[in-house]
């Protein structure tokens, strides 16, 4: 199993970045790619999540109307398009994979479930 994130790095706010997670190696299609993210000094949080084989999604409140998360089946990727960005969303952004059969996006899904997870990539909003 391999988990790579790209696509951070350093936008103006108002600006938009897209993330981009490859997630391959699994033996099913019935898991769930999640991005977290991490602050200095805060706890990891979900922000979006996304269930590959049906489509279905959670965004988190913060997430929702400014960031869309989406997947490429054949390609293994998921990717995450961040609009209106502003220093708040400066973090380092990680994608992670629930591969438990009938998971599902929730809104309940806490970070330690996640079997998978890639590097992170940072993301700074500057003022």
């Amino acid at each position: 199993v391999q988990i790579v994130e790209s696509g951070g790095g350093l936008v103006q706010a108002g600006g938009s970045l897209t993330l981009s997670c490859a997630a391959s190696g699994f033996d099913h299609d019935d898991y769930v790619v999640e991005w977290f993210r991490q602050a200095p000094g805060k706890e990891r949080e979900g922000v979006s999540c996304i269930k590959p084989k049906d489509g279905s999604t959670w965004s988190s409140n913060s997430a929702k109307g400014r960031f869309t998360i989406s997947r490429d089946n054949a390609k293994n990727m998921v990717y995450l398009q961040m609009n209106n960005l502003n220093p708040e969303d400066t973090a380092v952004y990680y994608c992670a994979v629930d591969a438990n059969r009938g998971t599902y996006c929730s809104n309940n899904n806490p970070a330690a479930i996640y079997d998978y997870w890639g590097q992170g990539t940072q993301v700074t909003v500057s003022s």
